[in-house]
Formats: C-alpha cells, sequence, structure tokens
C-alpha cells in the first residue's frame, strides 16, 4: 500500500453537514447580500454544486460551477469572482466553531506521513482549495503534509464518479491496488473500489450509510482498526 486517500467531512473532520452547510448558506448570502438576492444566491449556488456533481469530465468543476451561475445572473457574475474569493479567506473561517478536532485523525495522518504513505485529501470538490485547506486545518491536520488535495479548481468529477477517483490515480502517478480510501459516507466513498481501489468505511458518530448497505461489504471501524488494516495489506 502506497498512497491513503481520506474524505474530509465527517472522517478527518467532525461535522454535522445539515448544520454546517446552513450556517455556510447564511455566511455566503449575508456577505453577498449587497450584490445578489439571498434566496436567489443560495438556489443557483446549489444548481452549481449539483451540474459539478454531475460533471462529464469535459471542463473542470469551476469552470462548471461558474457557468451555470453565470447562465443565471449574466456575465458580470465572473466579474464578482473576487467577491467569492474575499469571503472564503474571511467570513468562512467563522464556520470553524460548529466543526470538531479529532485528534486522533490528525495523529493518523501525522503517523501515515512519517511512514512514508502518499497522502490525498479526497473531499467531494465542489468548494474552491482555498476552503479545502481551511477546513483541513479546522480538523488539525496540515495541509502541506499532502501530496493532492482535490478542489473544484483541479477536479474534472465528482464523488461517487469513478472518474472522480481514476483522475485522482493519474495525478498521484499511483496504481488503483496501491491505494485505499478512507471515508465514513458508504455511497460516496466506498465507489472507489469501481477504479479497483481498496476502501476503510470509518463507522464512526457520522457515519452516512443512506442505502442502508451491510457494513460487512466492507473493512470497517475507526483509525485503530485503519492501521490495523494498512498493516496487514
Amino acid at each position: 500500500m502506497k498512497a491513503v486517500l481520506f474524505d474530509l467531512d465527517g472522517t478527518l473532520l467532525a461535522m454535522d453537514q445539515d448544520v454546517f452547510t446552513k450556517a455556510y448558506f447564511g455566511a455566503l448570502s449575508k456577505k453577498l447580500a449587497h450584490a445578489y438576492d439571498p434566496e436567489k444566491l443560495i438556489k443557483t449556488v446549489w444548481r452549481g454544486t449539483v451540474a459539478m456533481l454531475q460533471n462529464d469530465g469535459a471542463s473542470t468543476n469551476e469552470q462548471v460551477f461558474w457557468r451555470t451561475f453565470a447562465s443565471v445572473f449574466g456575465e458580470r457574475a465572473y466579474d464578482d469572482i473576487p467577491m467569492f474569493d474575499e469571503f472564503y479567506t474571511s467570513d468562512f473561517e467563522n464556520l470553524k466553531s460548529l466543526c470538531g478536532h479529532s485528534e486522533r485523525a490528525a495523529q493518523t495522518v501525522k503517523a501515515l506521513k512519517r511512514d512514508g504513505y502518499k497522502l490525498v485529501l479526497a473531499s467531494n470538490p465542489v468548494f474552491p482549495a482555498v476552503a479545502q485547506r481551511a477546513r483541513m486545518r479546522w480538523a488539525g491536520v496540515d495541509p502541506d503534509d499532502f501530496d493532492h488535495i482535490t478542489s473544484y479548481e483541479n477536479s474534472h468529477f465528482c464523488k461517487p464518479q469513478a472518474g472522480y477517483y481514476a483522475e485522482i490515480l493519474r495525478t498521484i502517478d499511483c496504481a488503483a491496488e496501491d491505494c485505499i480510501m478512507v471515508g465514513n459516507d458508504v455511497d460516496d466513498d466506498m465507489p472507489a473500489r469501481a477504479v479497483g481501489m481498496n476502501v476503510f468505511l470509518l463507522t464512526n458518530e457520522y457515519l452516512i450509510n443512506k442505502t442502508d448497505k451491510s457494513l460487512e461489504e466492507f473493512p470497517h471501524g475507526g483509525f485503530d482498526e485503519l492501521i490495523k488494516e494498512l498493516n496487514n495489506k
């Protein structure tokens, strides 16, 4: 095993996605209230997010998002990108209070880094890199410890598409069988098996299993069990 891919939300970063999403949209709409109707803004950001989730690989997620956003608000939306960038470097930081810190997660990342594994932040790339790196810091992990961080700028697919995982393999130049995807979402993270990756389901309090699959289908447990799984590979 040469590379470990980590999901972020609910895996390295303790958080309730519904609570976070509500606060995120509230903060974003407040920041941009002088330029955009809040309700229309939120609906359009959701629309752009759905477009990224359905991206077929022809464009980056960033391009898909802003093309969708501009289809609603017009070409002037492109001129407002700096306002969105400023949000992620300022107001977005206030959302840290909604997230918890898992010392065990941070320790695991450091240990794997010391052991020479390639590390990948495989969080669904619907956020810009600055937001991905911020949330990693909230989780107590150093973004510079990671060989690759998926973001909307460098990704052409989203989870659970096989293309998302295949793109990571090309980027880090690693064979699928030498990688393991670690995440808490059965439907988003475990499909890494479709490209030949190993998987590990983190069965913590933030486990997401919307389709009610049997957990016995996957190696699973906490971070201690993850280390054991890696040692057995």
